[in-house]
């Protein structure tokens, strides 16, 4: 159908059309049933449901009936599912993200392995596509070399059970962290010997905000491992989440590069530092969402050449044939 409808995400030739989400974690004012019922309503395909105090408590008794209760509302709503960490005082009420992976506490360590090892059962039992986790912020005194072997070690039994449930663990370059790069990705990767159930959240963001490449480029270098991708706006070199059209990010090129990876989990909505006005910011993005994927399907379509319905027994294109392309990945503002 050309160049697709916004409905579909932007479906194109010889792309995935893209599923939108959005997170709880921008929904932290209602609650979770509520949440839910209003992303059906608002036509998301999914959600991206960080585990936490006011909505699925990780901690509390009977996670796995009240884990059961939220899989049967997902599925009478038709939602798809992203399982997220990253609850601010889940484990520590007067620490934001602590403990942390990277403690020097190894009983600190374990609390957060812990979390993360519910977190991929209750992905399995909701039937999530992935689980999303960050490494933390070294602590002071903490050499580079110790923070990643105690990152590696504390990670190493989630792997092992995100490869026993089949849900894969997608490991979220954070600024200011100590893994907050797509090379700092790549090194924890070697480090594990490259272990099938490790997979990478890409931050489209965080892209905008610190990576080398702009945000569409950074989407085609992590392709081969993208798990989960949350998307905002963003500008360069401040890491704080926008909602669309406020910051720097030229959105077609870099849904496009996103399609054309063959993608098939959720591209989550992280605004988290508008949960005041939540349901506000749900209904916007998402119409903004599918403008953008159909505009990205446009390009794509336009750039494809257009063959003769009877080819010439020998000769090249007609002279007026346009060239096979990629669609135009312009500046997305990246420059310092």
């Amino acid at each position: 159908m050309g160049a697709g409808s916004a409905r579909d995400g932007g479906r194109g030739a010889g792309t995935t059309p893209l599923r939108f989400g959005y997170g709880t974690n921008g929904l932290a004012d209602l609650r979770l049933d509520d949440a839910l019922a209003l992303l059906a309503d608002l036509g998301y395909d999914g959600v991206g449901l960080t585990l936490d105090h006011m909505h699925l408590d990780p901690l509390a008794g009977d996670l796995a009936a009240r884990t059961r209760r939220v899989a049967h509302r997902l599925d009478s709503l038709g939602l798809g599912v992203t399982v997220e960490t990253g609850a601010r005082y889940v484990l520590d009420p007067r620490r934001k993200h602590g403990p942390s992976l990277l403690d020097p506490d190894p009983g600190d360590r374990a609390r957060r392995t812990d979390l993360l090892l519910r977190a991929v059962r209750v992905a399995a039992d909701l039937g999530a596509h992935a689980v999303h986790c960050f490494s933390g912020v070294t602590p002071p005194g903490t050499d580079e070399e110790t923070a990643w072997k105690r990152l590696a070690e504390a990670l190493a039994p989630v792997l092992d059970a995100a490869a026993d449930a089949g849900v894969p663990l997608a490991v979220e370059p954070e600024p200011g962290h100590l893994l907050s790069t797509l090379d700092d990705f790549h090194r924890l990767r070697r480090t594990l010997g490259g272990p099938d159930a490790l997979g990478l959240t890409l931050d489209i963001g965080h892209c905008q905000c610190l990576e080398p490449l702009p945000p569409a480029d950074c989407v085609r270098a992590a392709g081969p491992w993208l798990r989960h991708v949350q998307i905002e706006d963003m500008r360069r070199g401040i890491h704080e989440h926008l909602p669309f059209g406020d910051g720097e990010i030229d959105f077609p090129p870099v849904l496009a590069a996103l399609a054309a990876t063959g993608y098939q989990g959720l591209t989550v909505v992280e605004l988290p530092r508008h949960s005041h006005a939540g349901p506000h910011y749900a209904e916007r993005s998402l119409p903004f969402l599918r403008e953008a994927a159909a505009a990205a399907a446009t390009a794509a379509t336009a750039a494809t050449p257009r063959h003769p319905r009877t080819a010439p027994p020998a000769g090249p294109f007609p002279p007026d044939a346009p060239t096979p392309g990629e669609p135009s990945a312009t500046p997305e503002g990246s420059t310092p």
